[in-house]
């Protein structure tokens, strides 16, 4: 079995992406899982259903800037492997307050860079051979796309928003402790994920809450923005993939090769609505246009060719049949979103205004 006395540190494992990781790694291996979190507003353990009571399960509650916490976490649970997954993710919050995601995304990684590295050598050079410092990161990095063409993984970097420039400069550090240090990293760079367990900030889970509340559903610009979506468990299964079989040093593109314009998403969103949870009226008539994004990337499409080839990997998920699972999920599952609305978050725009006049206070708001 796959990964057997393997003890892996996925950091951010009650977020969206790192639940669905350890919800995979803990159904179809035998790796022993540690989930490091802070908790920050968008983490939510009630997406481990299948954690609770684990044996190969441990949670630590512990956020990836405190260099002294995750050394005892090191010393404690002496891993094989790192998956670092914690950051904060969404551009419209980058906007209003960009603080958070340059101590997140760019502290964070840095310290828990420092700490695998102060850990990695002092271990047996046969553990030190087999360790892995996997970094998840995002193909919003290389910035927009025109019309036709793809981001491979040799892109040049052009990030556009606090958000994609935080994940950018994270991406910059694991290589430079590679070639530096000789940590043995690795990076992937994956297109936008949407499935369950998908905090409602998002534009997926988003539309279809406010599509089955029968409100209004707020498109940007004129919603030809194009975006390459991956389901999330098809993302989980190529992420232990990468970890397993992947090349150190190696950075690797994940993607669904399902593009979509995002009037298009909320489009079947609302049709699939129609079928499963008909009004008296279509739920396209709730389809409204707002104000774009500041800096909105035009498109983003991933070539996913050199995971494909090198290590066999497919997406099984078509955008039809993942965003019919997803439907029903949130249809099925409501208790778990209603919970995060019943806490106080709103379904509201935010990202409108300019970072440089917000204070510390305000960009600690969610």
């Amino acid at each position: 079995m796959r990964f057997d006395k393997f003890t892996i540190f996925v950091t951010g494992g009650a977020g969206f992406i790192g639940s669905a990781l350890i919800r995979h790694l803990l159904r179809d291996t035998q790796a022993r899982v540690v989930n490091i979190d802070k908790l920050t507003y968008a983490a939510n353990l009630d997406s481990l259903p299948c954690a609770k009571g684990h044996p190969r399960y441990a949670f630590e509650q512990q956020c990836i800037c405190e260099s002294e916490g995750l050394r005892n976490l090191f010393d404690k649970y002496q891993p094989d492997a790192v998956m670092n997954l914690a950051a904060e993710s969404h551009v419209d919050r980058s906007i209003d307050g960009p603080g958070e995601f340059i101590q997140t995304n760019i502290v964070g990684t840095f310290t828990l860079l420092q700490e695998a590295l102060r850990y990695w050598r002092a271990i047996p050079p046969r553990r030190r051979n087999t360790f892995r410092f996997l970094h998840i990161s995002t193909d919003e990095v290389f910035g927009s796309l025109a019309d036709d063409g793809y981001f491979t993984e040799s892109t040049a970097y052009a990030p556009s928003s606090p958000y994609s420039a935080s994940k950018a400069a994270s991406d910059h550090l694991v290589r430079a402790w590679r070639e530096t240090y000789e940590l043995p990293t690795l990076i992937t760079n994956c297109s936008n994920n949407y499935g369950p367990y998908h905090f409602p900030e998002k534009l997926i889970p988003h539309l279809i809450i406010r599509g089955l509340a029968g409100k209004p559903l707020p498109i940007y610009g004129d919603g030809s923005n194009v975006r390459d979506w991956l389901y999330v468990e098809d993302h989980a299964r190529a992420l232990s993939l990468i970890l397993e079989r992947g090349k150190v040093g190696s950075t690797y593109n994940i993607g669904g090769r399902n593009e979509r314009t995002n009037l298009c998403v909320a489009e079947t969103i609302c049709d699939l609505l129609d079928e499963l949870s008909p009004k008296e009226f279509p739920h396209r008539d709730l389809i409204s246009f707002i104000e774009d994004r500041p800096g909105h990337d035009h498109r983003y499409a991933i070539d996913a060719s050199k995971l494909e080839h090198e290590l066999g990997w497919r997406a099984q998920e078509t955008f039809e049949t993942g965003i019919m699972r997803t439907v029903r999920w949130y249809m099925d599952e409501r208790p778990w979103w209603q919970a995060i609305l019943a806490r106080g978050y709103e379904l509201r725009r935010i990202g409108l205004q300019p970072g440089p006049r917000q204070t510390h206070s305000a960009e600690q708001t969610h």
